[in-house]
């Protein structure tokens, strides 16, 4: 007889997949043979640009590349990385000390708690937020204190909220924008008075920046490494998959602060070696390359936008336009929870939304869509939610 052998306390204490049932339930209705129009994930629908790929199929004829990496990454691949940051943002960052490779930034968003932070330490977080910053919370057995994005402050938190003694306790705080799910961006100023805080209360600032290619209205989103003494405090996380459509790649980096760096480094040498070297070299040519593709890309998803948000708007439904990332954040109608009214557009309309307050209590009364399908189909969503009169 099969033996059952009880999972970790570490597994235990891990957050439920939200967003697991809503899979589920999409799927049940494509098997009904309905067809959806999915807005409810943050999977770019475009594939890898055309030179990158070609990139990728040289490397991996290179016999160099079927032995194990470097253990933390290519220096190529660190030298293409403080390039784009010198070239994109004018910040100078010191390959050696200041990068470390990422197995897509998601995993470093979950490694840097278990870095950091001790069993009971204080953690801050956004709510709503990325729900991955609280499974590696709750992987390092720390604590958490959220910090509400609110309309009413541009879905930035509001440092005078939080009390004196968590500013005390807390040994970290992630950020994260252009902003998933709000889609708002944040500016120098906010990003400088982050900096002031987190040197007064001695706390590590992780900046998500995975949206940082993607500002609309001529607007190019802030770095937080940008910003003074940024790498006393703090990292930034960047990510492939969402500037070069390379999501299935897995690859990421983050930068800054060289003793976060080098913890980062050291929890990966005990986990990994290193990604395939094919997909660091035809990632080193993707952030060295020509970044038309990217502006191009950015104008695809701001057309998007502008269909799907007037569309919404002609329909009488008041939702703001997104100012970066491709979600937008939709508040939902009075009189509904956001999990009705996602159920009513996917079960009435066949559109798929994410309920917020999946994202944490503070987005609930929003849903998140992705505007990762075609202008055709956007629109088409529009008309389907137009036919359900609820405007």
């Amino acid at each position: 007889m099969e033996k059952t052998f009880e999972h970790a306390n570490r597994l235990k204490r891990l957050p439920e997949q939200f967003f697991a049932s809503l899979v589920q339930k999409v799927d049940k209705l494509k098997s009904q043979g309905f067809d959806l129009i999915n807005l409810g994930q943050g999977n770019p629908d475009l594939p890898t640009l055309s030179h990158i790929v070609k990139e990728l199929q040289l490397a991996a004829e290179n016999p160099q590349y079927h032995k194990y990496s470097p253990f933390q990454g290519y220096p190529f691949l660190k030298e293409a990385i403080a390039e784009f940051y010198k070239r994109e943002y004018n910040v100078d960052v010191d390959p050696n000390k200041e990068v470390a490779i990422l197995f897509g930034a998601k995993t470093g968003l979950v490694e840097i708690s278990q870095c950091l932070l001790n069993p009971g330490d204080l953690a801050l977080v956004p709510d709503p937020g990325y729900p991955d910053y609280m499974s590696g919370i709750a992987l390092a057995n720390a604590k958490v204190e959220m910090m509400p994005l609110l309309q009413k402050n541009n879905f930035l938190p509001d440092y005078n909220e939080i009390s004196e003694k968590s500013l005390q306790d807390a040994k970290l705080m992630f950020l994260n924008y252009p902003n998933n799910p709000t889609a708002a961006i944040a500016s120098k100023s906010f990003f400088d008075e982050t900096i002031e805080l987190a040197k007064k209360h001695h706390i590590c600032i992780v900046h998500d920046f995975a949206y940082g290619a993607i500002g609309f209205d001529g607007k190019k989103p802030q770095s937080f490494l940008q910003s003074k003494g940024a790498k006393d405090v703090g990292v930034e996380m960047y990510t492939l998959s969402k500037t070069y459509n390379m999501a299935g790649w897995r690859i990421g980096f983050a930068v800054g602060n060289q003793s976060v760096i080098d913890s980062i480094n050291l929890i990966q040498d005990h986990l990994y070696v290193s990604l395939f070297g094919g997909i660091q070299y035809a990632a080193a040519q993707a952030l060295r390359g020509s970044q038309e593709a990217v502006r191009e890309l950015v104008n695809t998803y701001e057309k998007r936008r502008d269909i799907f948000i007037n569309g919404l708007q002609k329909i009488g439904w008041e939702v703001e336009a997104p100012r970066g990332s491709f979600f937008a954040w939709l508040p939902v109608p009075k009189g509904y929870t956001s999990e009705e009214f996602a159920a009513i557009l996917m079960e009435e309309a066949h559109v798929v939304t994410a309920p917020g307050n999946g994202f944490g209590e503070s987005g609930e009364g929003y849903l998140r869509v992705g505007l990762l399908d075609s202008e055709e189909r956007l629109a088409e969503a529009v008309k389907r939610i137009e036919r359900l009169n609820l405007f």
